[in-house]
């Protein structure tokens, strides 16, 4: 099988020198992607330039992107070539599209002539104390993986915080529904740790407890193998 794995925290640009990201580390990326090296499967790793790697293997790929464009670029023609994606990369929500200084932003008429703005500094000037910083919402890339390859074996995750498990399995078998994934991992931030990791892996046959990364990797291959 061509497994496709993406993983860490995809990051948008302010200006040249400033940029606003997530805190993911690649870590379960990372796990799952050397399990399936180690069962004999042939991997390419979407990742970001700050995330975990996996021990180099012959029959691994490692591709780097830094932010949504560059993801969505690299990953269509991916997702046409392989038979599974399993998609673990924190992508961002929101795209920095202009910033200015608060006083600027208070003096104006129409706050909506913000938003056809764009910043064309090359480092936004840091004299003010205050800035105001407008955001545009991203694609949400997972939409387009069934588009691109229809056959390709999904599996999605789900991130919530500090939630009650029905909030959490309920937002994710919408996911499922949503992005018509085959599979969604849900999890909360606040059962994971370095040494744990609770999850649900949702399907439309069931539900799958794990409480490792190493639980929730292998749970993935098995699912991943009985449906290829």
């Amino acid at each position: 099988m061509r497994i496709l794995i993406t993983s860490g925290g995809t990051s948008e640009k302010i200006d040249n020198v400033r940029s606003i990201t997530n805190h993911a580390t690649g870590t379960l990326g990372k796990v799952i992607a050397e399990d399936f090296l180690n069962k004999g499967e042939t991997v390419t790793l979407v990742t970001t330039k700050s995330s975990v790697k996996p021990t180099p293997h012959p029959h691994l790929h490692i591709v780097e992107v830094s932010d949504v464009n560059n993801l969505i670029e690299t990953l269509e023609p991916l997702v046409k070539t392989h038979d599974v994606l399993i998609h673990s990369m924190a992508v961002s929500d929101y795209t920095p599209t202009f910033m200015t200084d608060f006083d600027t932003v208070k003096k104006a008429d129409q706050l909506e002539l913000f938003l056809e703005q764009k910043n064309t500094e090359t480092k936004i000037s840091s004299s003010s104390d205050y800035q105001v910083l407008f955001l545009k919402k991203t694609p949400k890339v997972i939409h387009f993986i069934k588009e691109w390859n229809p056959s390709i074996i999904l599996v999605g995750f789900k991130l919530l915080v500090a939630v009650s498990k029905d909030d959490l399995l309920e937002t994710a078998r919408k996911s499922l529904t949503t992005n018509q994934a085959d599979y969604i991992i849900a999890n909360d931030l606040t059962e994971i740790s370095t040494d744990a990791h609770h999850a649900y892996l949702v399907s439309e046959s069931g539900l799958e407890e794990a409480y490792t990364k190493q639980d929730i990797s292998r749970l993935i291959y098995e699912r991943v193998i009985k449906d290829a």
